[in-house]
Parts: C-alpha cells; sequence; structure tokens
C-alpha cells in the first residue's frame, strides 16, 4: 500500500524537533518559522510537555466519554481562567474543522436555521459543514455543496443584508484568516458584526483556529476589538502537535444529553498536553512574547523597505508579507538556501507563524535571510531584463 497522493511536500524528512528549530535525518537544523501550520506554540519537544505526557502515557491514554474525566474539568476550568471565559463551558475534539462543524451545529439547533454567513477567502476545514463554509469551490464535493452560505465581504451592510432575509443561523468568521493571507478585520467592523448578530437573533462563531492560543499578543484575536462571541473555536496551538481541539460555548446556550458526542476527543493524553501547554504559556508569559516578538518583527520586515514588499499585515506572531513576485520562489529559498521554514498563502504571500516562544535574535537572522532572499530574486530579474533588452 502507499500514501493517498494529496500532499506537495519538501524533500525534508523533520525527524525531530527542539525550540524554534527541527532537524532532518541529516542532522541539518531549520528555523521553523511555520510551526506546522501555527500548531507549535510552546516550542517543538518542551520538556515539561513531554514529562506530562509521558507521565500520563504511563497511567492511561485513553478511555471514552462514558465516564467521569477530571482532566477535562481541569483543562475547561484552567483555559476558562487563562482566556477570559470562565462563565463558557468547553466542548473538546480532535480537530480545527470537528470543532467548526459541533460550533455550526449548535447554532443550527439552537436557532432552528440552517443557512450561514461567512466570508470571501475563508477557509473553516474540510469537513462537511465545515467545507461547505469556506471559500473554495476546489474544495467542495457535490454532496458538500447544498447552497446554504453566503459568502460576504467585510461590509456591514452586506452583511446585514443577508441577517434581515431571518433564516440564517450563524456568521462565521476567523479572527485573522491564515488560508486567506492573514487578513486582520477593522475591529470596528467586528463591534457592528457583533450588535447586528445580536440584533437578528443570529449565533456569532469566532473561528479561533489558527488566530487564537495568544498568537496575536491577546488569547483570542478579537479580544483586541472588546467583544464576546457566542461561540469560539480552538484547535492548532492548543495541544502543540498532538490532535485536540474544542469549541467554546457561551451561557446562552442549553445542553442536553446526546446533544453532541464524540470517540476520542478530550482523551486523557490530549488533555495532559493541553494542560501542560496552558501552564506553559502562563508561566513562560508567551502572550506577552508575542505581542513583543511579533511587533519587533514587523518592525524589521518595515525596515527592510524592499521594492518586492508590497505589504505586511498581521498581529503578533501571525504576519502575512505580500510580495510583487511569485512567492514560490522565496520559499524554496528561504528553505533550500537559508534552511528556514515559512509558510505561503495564495500565490504571492509569505506566511509566518513561528513558536510563540520566537525571540528577536531568531527574528533578527530571518530577516537577515529574507533580505537575501529577495535582493538575489531582484539582481535575476533585472539582469533578465537586460538581457531582454539587449
Amino acid at each position: 500500500m502507499e500514501l493517498f497522493d494529496v500532499y506537495s511536500v519538501f524533500p525534508v524528512n523533520v525527524v525531530r524537533g527542539k525550540g524554534c528549530e527541527v532537524y532532518d535525518e541529516k542532522g541539518q537544523a531549520y528555523l521553523d518559522l511555520y510551526g506546522g501550520h501555527a500548531v507549535i506554540s510552546v516550542g517543538h519537544s518542551h520538556p515539561y510537555l513531554v514529562k506530562c505526557m509521558s507521565e500520563q502515557l504511563q497511567q492511561l491514554m485513553f478511555y471514552s466519554n462514558s465516564v467521569v474525566n477530571k482532566l477535562q474539568e481541569r483543562l475547561a476550568y484552567e483555559l476558562g481562567e487563562l482566556s477570559g471565559y470562565p462563565d463558557y463551558r468547553a466542548f473538546f475534539v480532535n480537530s480545527g474543522a470537528e470543532a467548526n462543524e459541533n460550533a455550526l451545529k449548535l447554532a443550527s439547533f439552537h436557532t432552528g436555521r440552517k443557512r450561514v454567513v461567512a466570508f470571501r477567502n475563508s477557509f473553516h476545514g474540510r469537513t462537511s459543514a465545515a467545507v461547505e463554509v469556506t471559500d473554495n469551490p476546489a474544495l467542495h464535493a457535490p454532496i458538500n455543496t447544498n447552497h446554504n452560505v453566503y459568502f460576504a465581504a467585510l461590509d456591514i451592510k452586506e452583511v446585514e443584508t443577508e441577517l434581515a432575509k431571518g433564516d440564517v443561523c450563524a456568521v462565521i468568521l476567523e479572527g485573522i484568516s491564515g488560508v486567506g493571507g492573514i487578513q486582520v478585520p477593522d475591529e470596528d467592523f467586528l463591534r457592528q458584526l457583533r450588535e447586528l448578530t445580536r440584533r437578528y437573533g443570529v449565533v456569532l462563531i469566532l473561528d479561533e483556529i489558527q488566530s487564537g492560543y495568544g498568537r496575536t499578543g491577546k488569547f483570542f484575536a478579537h479580544q483586541w476589538a472588546g467583544i464576546k462571541p457566542d461561540l469560539i473555536t480552538v484547535a492548532k496551538g492548543i495541544a502543540n502537535g498532538f490532535p485536540f481541539s474544542g469549541v467554546l460555548i457561551s451561557p446562552m446556550f442549553a445542553a442536553r444529553k446526546g446533544l453532541l458526542g464524540t470517540t476520542f476527543g478530550g482523551n486523557h493524553l490530549g488533555c495532559a498536553a493541553a494542560l501542560a501547554v496552558l501552564k506553559i504559556i502562563r508561566e513562560e508569559k508567551l502572550i506577552e512574547n508575542a505581542l513583543h516578538t511579533g511587533t519587533y518583527l514587523m518592525q524589521r520586515l518595515q525596515e527592510l523597505h524592499s521594492p518586492l514588499i508590497k505589504e505586511i499585515r498581521g498581529r503578533g506572531l501571525m504576519v502575512g508579507v505580500e510580495l510583487t513576485v511569485l512567492v514560490k520562489k522565496v520559499r524554496e529559498s528561504l528553505l533550500f538556501e537559508e534552511r528556514i521554514f515559512t509558510g505561503y498563502s495564495g500565490q504571492y504571500t509569505l506566511r509566518i507563524l513561528p513558536p510563540l516562544i520566537l525571540s528577536t535574535k531568531e527574528v533578527d537572522i530571518f530577516v537577515g535571510s529574507l533580505k537575501k532572499v529577495l535582493d538575489d530574486v531582484r539582481k535575476k530579474a533585472l539582469g533578465q531584463t537586460a538581457v531582454v533588452q539587449e
């Protein structure tokens, strides 16, 4: 049997990691500024996380949700305290897509409606309802094309036109879009959206799967606007690479037995990992570090004054560098020549999503390497232009 060939992969076999670095099978080190899609929050192989998971693994890796799980109860409490949502309740599952799936289901149960307003260039996952609210027709199989979703611009009047029809159960929005190119919603827009959804009895879902867990310098990106959504979905950094996710549920939702369910979600090993992550974030002040180091990163990038940089967007350690040249060549040069992992969005945006432990020294290494790569790309482009003119 062979693997089902659906991924475009770099020919690098990563076998171990430490802090903000990963190593291939030959021992070559790479600076990791992507963290496996923003998953690595507290750094690779953090010793306290490894210790907690090892100890839990020796006691009990898994039992189903048919028994009391005190680790779940403790995790819900500590997550509520650190995130600023102590009065919300948690439902733990396995992936970001599954978290969004359950949030949409809760919204539909609660309102008795089925239509959703999502936003252009959004990405919310690849499962049935999650992919339907993702603005990428290439990902929609016929079974996912049910015409229940309206994709709006970040325009409050357009959104209100849809909500006024009276059949919308939820509005779902990313705290900061990831796949969509690190687009940061305007704070006034978010505040107006919160007011509108309340007025029309529509559930507001904030997808904080990539932008949450301290990445922007607050626990959730939407907290910069001072709003409280009805449902918040979390994944990525929650367990530093162990498959885990959750939905934070406001008190307005009534629970009943059988309303939601999962086999593996909230398992003991995952809870141990998630509890360790929260303790590390709190004790090592990683939310503060994300803000400090992210601000430094943005400043250093702006100081490049490169004609190949069109725009720099983001907050904290969620940064997009939109280029005037194709990102593919830049990203490949950073990886194979400078030994730095980065991500991308579309054809022109470099996506930076490092572990929250990133230091200013590592920022300097990256910015120096990016300058070198961009200068090389520009020189080659100018050289080719000269040849054509001759």
